[in-house]
């Protein structure tokens, strides 16, 4: 499968922002899919995950409250939205699919998006 990651940019502390994910191909459903960030310097961190039917997601505890991510399997697409959004939360954000039923490491996940730039200005 491949990912697309869009929707990064520059954004005031407060603001939102939502990134957007798009998979190919017509096995999306079969994949968990996750959201992490890095920051230069940083390993990759977690940030969020929903299962394959779209029923549970997971949080991260630095974002819980904050941000929420949903799929739209008509699209092939999983979404981020980010709310309230911190200086801290200023990294590249990646999408992930993997084969697991679930997972919160990198470990989990086969494939990756190339990446979108947020940042927040304080």
């Amino acid at each position: 499968v491949q990912l697309q990651a869009s929707g990064g940019g520059l954004v005031q502390a407060g603001g939102s922002l939502r990134l957007s994910c798009a998979a190919s191909g017509r096995t999306f459903n079969r994949y968990v899919m996750g959201w992490f960030r890095q920051c230069p310097g940083k390993e990759r961190e977690f940030v969020a995950a929903i299962n394959r039917s779209g029923g549970t997601t997971d949080y991260a505890d630095s974002v819980k409250g904050r941000f929420t991510i949903s799929k739209d399997s008509a699209k092939n697409t999983v979404y981020l939205q980010m709310n309230s959004l911190k200086p801290e939360d200023t990294a590249v954000y990646y999408c992930a699919a993997g084969s697991a039923i679930y997972s919160n490491t990198p470990l989990g996940y086969a494939y990756w998006g190339q990446g979108t730039l947020v940042t927040v200005s304080s």
